[in-house]
């Protein structure tokens, strides 16, 4: 635990470092993503893994860990752009990279951080804190805009665990920004008071229950690392996220779950230069067969996109079924409804107190008061002893 905590202080100091330098969260997120990935690639290629590499020897970790300087600069921008040229995962991460960390000094600081630890051997949880909390911080940070790629875990939490979803069942995020919904996803199935996953259902979650899409390069990038760092793919393997925009055209496949968080922008659109040399923005509609209504309103369609036969769906909920989760209501009854509010529900929480049979207000305010006098009577005791 102790080992965990300097490593994740040790990541966050260096971040602060560079804060003053006027390199972002997002910037510094980056450029751990690619030395990360040559560390680990170092350490998976020597015993007891010895697993082959497609880095090629003049760009690899050793060749990084061994320069300073003005070298040091030169050889990371060369690195970046001749493994963004290669196949596989390693050509995904490097896609277009770039060196944000403009004093050598800072680089060779943070390439001899992460040269001093061995990540092969940390668990997905140690690492997964580490990257996933840059991500968190990086989505806080208003100027960086990457709010909208990092929906709040807690939700997507509550999200998985209202799906439940089952062993050896495919899930598909066609908007995954970092991949907040397949790391919940993942965990909840490895999580053994809900399943006690054999041999085979291990390999299928590590490799073949997941696939998104993901429009923004730099997010792509950083959602590959991050499944990666959390055991989901490894290096040999074809990654489970493709790069693209998945509203152009049905990609063919079909998945027992989707769970997603899309874009809610009201419009797509895109920007060109018209003949007079000025910038112009078009509405971008998505002409296809199996949407009912051709628009540029992005909401829609992804729900066009998402739920297959969608106007052949039954309700399961009824009046003899009243825990049925899918429900049906009619324009007439919605308008219905005071100020014509979608604040709808119908199921219980079990766990909950009955609300129909509470008991009368002035025993729950004694009780209230009863309850406050005991917790300040508890940190009396706490204060006591402090001063003593």
């Amino acid at each position: 635990m102790n080992n965990t905590t300097s490593i994740v202080s040790k990541v966050w100091n260096f971040c602060h470092t560079l804060r003053d330098d006027g390199v972002s969260y997002g910037e510094y997120l980056e450029q751990l993503t690619y030395l990360l990935f040559l560390k680990m690639a170092d350490e998976y290629a020597k015993p007891p893994y010895n697993r082959k590499s497609n880095i090629p020897k003049a760009y690899n970790w050793e060749s990084l860990s061994e320069k300073k300087g003005a070298e040091l600069e030169e050889h990371y921008v060369k690195l970046l752009r001749e493994l963004g040229q290669k196949s596989g995962m390693l050509g995904q991460i490097f896609f277009k990279a770039q060196n944000r960390i403009q004093d050598p000094a800072k680089l060779f600081k943070i390439i001899d951080m992460i040269d001093r630890e061995n990540w092969v051997m940390m668990g997905a949880d140690v690492k997964g804190e580490i990257y996933e909390g840059l991500l968190e911080k990086n989505a806080e940070d208003v100027k960086s805009g990457a709010g909208q790629y990092f929906t709040p875990r807690p939700l997507i939490r509550a999200m998985v665990e209202c799906l439940r979803p089952e062993p050896r069942k495919t899930i598909s995020d066609p908007a995954c920004g970092t991949g907040g919904f397949f790391l919940a996803t993942y965990d909840f199935l490895n999580n053994q008071q809900n399943y006690r996953l054999d041999k085979a259902e291990k390999e299928f979650l590590k490799f073949k229950t997941f696939r998104g899409w993901e429009i923004v390069p730099d997010t792509y990038r950083l959602c590959l690392m991050n499944l990666f760092l959390h055991n989901i793919g490894d290096m040999e393997s074809e990654p489970p996220i493709t790069r693209n925009d998945s509203l152009i055209a049905d990609s063919g496949e079909r998945f027992d779950f989707v769970m997603t968080n899309p874009p809610f922008g009201k419009k797509s659109s895109m920007t060109f230069t018209n003949e007079e040399g000025e910038q112009e923005r078009e509405d971008l509609t998505y002409n296809r067969q199996d949407f009912w209504a051709t628009t540029s309103n992005k909401q829609l369609n992804f729900v066009q996109h998402i739920p297959e036969n969608r106007h052949k769906r039954k309700p399961t909920w009824s009046e003899k079924n009243s825990d049925g989760r899918w429900r049906k209501f009619t324009y007439d009854e919605i308008i219905a409804r005071d100020k014509t509010s979608l604040d709808i529900f119908w199921l219980k929480d079990e766990s909950l107190a009955d609300l129909d049979h509470l008991p009368d207000p002035d025993v729950l305010a004694g009780e209230i008061v009863e309850n406050l006098e005991a917790g300040l009577e508890s940190f009396r005791e706490i204060v006591g002893k402090l001063n003593s």
